[in-house]
């Protein structure tokens, strides 16, 4: 008796398991809450698949993840879009799981004194949370940009510098949103500091990356990590400027909020 793969509609034999043209597997079942954990298990669970494969050797030897895609091996690791992808799904649950249940926890009383710092920050989360997703695919290129500048290397051009933070923002993004939604669910009065202290983590991360990635002495990193840091503080001030210019345009803020009380 013979089938059609219905991936590729290539002719098959009835006691084939796999597509001997694409490789996809042969489902036989109807589709049921059993089959469908089990296949979410066999593709995020497994120890050998390859996200956990890649989010662990991003740790342990992020060279490897990201030099084996720029060199063009494509099948031992996750490809930079699809966990970023996977990240931005994860973030937007955690995000739309905070604002449901959590918000009464993004209180910035007490990381601010002054009371005008205080409004524009509890303007401005409102204007995160919604546009998450686009700060994202705005700051990957800035950063790349940034990195090429600074991390200036012939193996490396400007689209590879972007797959370096594809992976490393992916991996911060899921690694920050899983710890968040830990820590909100057992201790929610620390979730700011938290929530700094996984930033800081992450710029510790990164310069643990590209010293690893650009096979730099701890000198050579500290003085580029510098000039870096110089940088995109101007990108960050003028991105401030923007986004106070955006809230104000779409009525998130008003200057009559930054009026000393009379």
């Amino acid at each position: 008796m013979k089938m059609n793969c219905k991936n590729c509609n290539t002719n098959l034999s009835s006691d084939s398991d796999y597509c001997n043209k694409c490789g996809g597997k042969i489902i036989r079942n109807r589709l049921t809450i059993r089959n469908l954990f089990q296949h979410f298990s066999e593709t995020f669970l497994n120890y050998d698949n390859k996200f956990l494969q890649t989010v662990k050797n991003l740790f342990v030897k992020p060279e490897d993840v990201i030099g084996s895609y720029v060199d063009g091996t494509r099948k031992k690791y996750i490809n930079p879009i699809s966990i970023f992808a996977i990240s931005l799904t994860i973030s937007g649950v955690y995000l739309l799981i905070f604002k449901k249940f959590f918000y009464n926890y993004m209180d910035a009383s007490s990381l601010y004194q002054d009371e005008n710092m205080r409004r524009m920050f509890d303007a401005s989360k409102d204007t995160i949370f919604e546009y998450n997703s686009f700060f994202y695919f705005i700051l990957i290129p800035a950063l790349a940009l940034i990195s090429l500048i600074v991390f200036y290397n012939k193996k490396y051009n400007y689209t590879e510098h972007v797959v370096i933070y594809l992976y490393t923002m992916s991996l911060a993004s899921i690694v920050s949103s899983v710890i968040s939604l830990i820590v909100l669910l057992s201790v929610p009065k620390y979730f700011l500091w938290i929530g700094i202290s996984l930033n800081l983590i992450s710029i510790l991360f990164h310069c643990y990356l590209l010293k690893r990635v650009f096979k730099l002495k701890t000198s050579e990193l500290s003085l580029k990590f510098l000039l870096f840091l110089v940088i995109f503080g101007g990108f960050y001030i003028a991105f401030g400027i923007l986004m106070f210019l955006f809230m104000l345009m779409n009525g998130s803020i008003n200057m009559q909020d930054f009026r000393p009380p009379s």
